[in-house]
């Protein structure tokens, strides 16, 4: 986020982690990371990490410690929820963790975002239900079950 042309990341580099996510899916996304090629600087990110089973944490620590010694220059963010620090892989982990808080001010962060999900040519797309032609946005509210 250096820089506003800096594209956002791709979805190879992104894995979303839920209690459902496979220790192949997790193995895929680690070798993707962890094995050399000419693929770049990506950076792989990891979201939720302490939500995977006890049995998929385990094997992809394994796998971690197995492939890391192909690649001493892997680019790798595992982000977790504070509150489930204990977790297998916050633990496993640990000697790594830095307590991160966004260095950039939220507007900046805001402006980033909008510059890479600004559309175009406004058409008659679903981005014309989103505010300024967005093709992403939030919708919440604090009732439940009001037709979001």
């Amino acid at each position: 986020m250096n820089s506003p042309e800096q594209p956002l990341p791709t979805f190879d580099e992104v894995l979303m982690c839920t209690p459902q996510t496979t220790a192949e899916q997790v193995g895929l996304f680690l070798r993707r990371c962890l094995i050399p090629c000419s693929r770049g600087e990506k950076i792989y990110t990891m979201l939720y990490a302490d939500e995977l089973s006890y049995d998929v944490s385990c094997r992809a620590e394994e796998l971690f410690q197995d492939l890391q010694r192909y690649n001493s220059s892997y680019r790798l963010i595992i982000l977790c929820n504070c509150e489930r620090e204990h977790s297998y892989i916050p633990s496993a982990f640990s000697q790594y963790k830095v307590h991160m808080i966004p260095q950039r001010p939220r507007a900046e962060i805001q402006q980033y975002l909008q510059h890479h999900y600004r559309v175009a040519q406004p058409s008659s797309s679903a981005a014309s239900v989103f505010k300024d032609n967005m093709c992403v946005g939030i919708v919440s509210s604090r009732r439940a079950g009001v037709g979001k």
